[in-house]
């Protein structure tokens, strides 16, 4: 079983900056993506930007030049930049990864718990 573990949401205010972390453990033999979603109240779950395995990236045409999405490989961990935070990003974000793991051994898509991201002056 795999664990994604977030952390570093909180309160900021509009132009203000966030890092969010993600940090997968558990038996996991490789990793093909690891991505972040944000649902705000009252709207669905979309994806705010993804990283591939040889380090390709995407992102919602939102966060473009303001969120930047990096990996740190030998850690199994997955950040997220967010510069000029906009009210409209107020959200709980969620950890995602898509990984080969366990017995047996398959490919499986994991969640993280969310972090809340609030930006309000």
């Amino acid at each position: 079983q795999v664990q994604l573990v977030e952390s570093g949401g909180g309160l900021v205010q509009p132009g203000g900056s966030l890092r969010l972390s993600c940090a997968a453990s558990g038996s996991i033999f490789s990793i093909y993506s690891m991505a972040w979603y944000r649902q705000a109240p009252g709207k669905q779950r979309e994806s705010v930007a993804v990283i591939t395995s040889g380090g390709r990236t995407n992102y919602a045409d939102s966060v473009k030049g303001r969120f930047t999405i990096s990996t740190d490989n030998a850690k199994n961990t997955v950040y997220l930049q967010m510069n000029s935070l906009k009210p409209e990003d107020t959200a709980v974000y969620y950890c995602n990864a898509d990984l080969l793991d366990g017995t047996p051994v398959a490919r499986r898509v994991y969640w993280g718990q969310g972090t809340q991201v609030t930006v309000s002056s």
